[in-house]
């Protein structure tokens, strides 16, 4: 199916509705870190290539990320997720406190050490990435500090992320609190996954695994749509009555709502240079558009548009309310010339 056509129009609802609502994300958050350099020789060590690091750049990862994405698109966020007591923290609340983004609920464990991801990248190519992390479960006394400061926040919200990197923050029951507790006041729930068992997630608003993910989720490969469609039709019981939507990549999306029929989306890019933290722009963007009022196909369109915008960047990127409506007028007026 086409998209629905009129992304202005929709882009504007949605920005001019984004000024007046605050989300809250509660997560894992990390720090990315991007070293960039040259690299003209190979070590005299070892058969791998030398960088001379020209620049370092940090910026908010994982579910910090989707709360840049929601402040750069111009809502008030708050994030709710772990660091450690070490360095990297202080340079993430840093970079957080630049954005304006609150950290009330985010809260400290000095047993585990702060998530950072670092690329280096030579002539705008990765090398290599380093992962520092510790992916066991919040201590029980750290999880209640979580949740008790995301109840005091829930009433002051009008939409909610849950963005699981799988890192150990947001445990099973964590979820079925958070799902439980924003339905109770009517906020919608957004799930950007990484659990191949979506059922702890059940009752969200919609939840939003890509292709890999689902793959694994519904334990069957998908090669083509009528693959895809199935995966769907077992996995959507168990989230009942949650919608799903399965972001693929240079295919688009495709959204089940067990309301309605599926809707296949094309991507709508022109260019793809990183698909760094496109899910995180996407759970952003849905949550904002659902928390504005838009309808679940409308907030869809939205992100959809915005991951365009995200993959066409290179690294981790925080799409802005601008360069969103600057897309959508450009699709507007492919659209307009496709016309007969």
């Amino acid at each position: 199916m086409r998209p629905v056509a009129g992304f202005g129009d929709v882009i504007r609802r949605f920005l001019d509705g984004a000024r007046s609502i605050r989300i809250l994300v509660a997560g894992d958050v990390m720090l990315d870190t991007y070293v960039s350099g040259n690299a003209s020789r190979i070590s005299p060590e070892a058969p791998v290539p030398v960088v001379s690091v020209f620049r370092r750049r940090y910026i908010p990862g994982g579910a910090a990320n989707v709360a840049a994405n929601i402040r750069a698109l111009g809502s008030s966020v708050a994030l709710a997720g772990a660091t450690g007591v070490d360095d990297p923290a202080v340079r993430l609340r840093g970079e957080l406190d630049r954005a304006g983004i609150n950290m009330d609920a985010l809260i400290e464990d000095a047993a585990r050490p702060t998530t950072v991801k670092t690329r280096v990248t030579a002539a705008g190519q990765q090398i290599v990435r380093f992962d520092e992390e510790d992916r066991s479960p919040l201590p029980a006394s750290a999880s209640e500090q979580l949740q008790h400061r995301c109840d005091e926040l829930l009433s002051s919200v009008d939409a909610c992320v849950i963005s699981d990197y799988a890192k150990g923050v947001m445990s099973e029951a964590f979820c079925r609190w958070l799902i439980d507790a924003a339905a109770k006041r009517g906020k919608p729930v957004v799930v950007d996954p990484k659990s191949r068992d979506l059922m702890r997630y059940r009752g969200a608003t919609v939840v939003t695994p890509n292709l890999r993910e689902t793959e694994a989720a519904a334990r069957e490969p998908i090669h083509n749509t009528g693959e895809l469609v199935r995966a769907a039709g077992l996995l959507l019981p168990g989230i009942a009555p949650s919608a799903l939507l399965i972001t693929r990549g240079e295919d688009g999306m495709s959204l089940f709502d067990p309301a309605r029929e599926p809707w296949h989306l094309p991507a709508l890019v022109n260019e793809v240079s990183d698909v760094t933290g496109a899910g995180d722009t996407v759970a952003a963007t849905l949550a904002i558009g659902l928390g504005v009022g838009l309808s679940l196909r409308d907030a869809v369109t939205v992100a959809n548009l915005a991951a365009g915008v995200a993959v066409s960047h290179h690294g981790t990127w925080a799409v802005g309310g601008e360069e969103l409506l600057e897309a959508s007028l450009r699709m507007d007026l492919a659209m307009e010339a496709a016309q007969p």
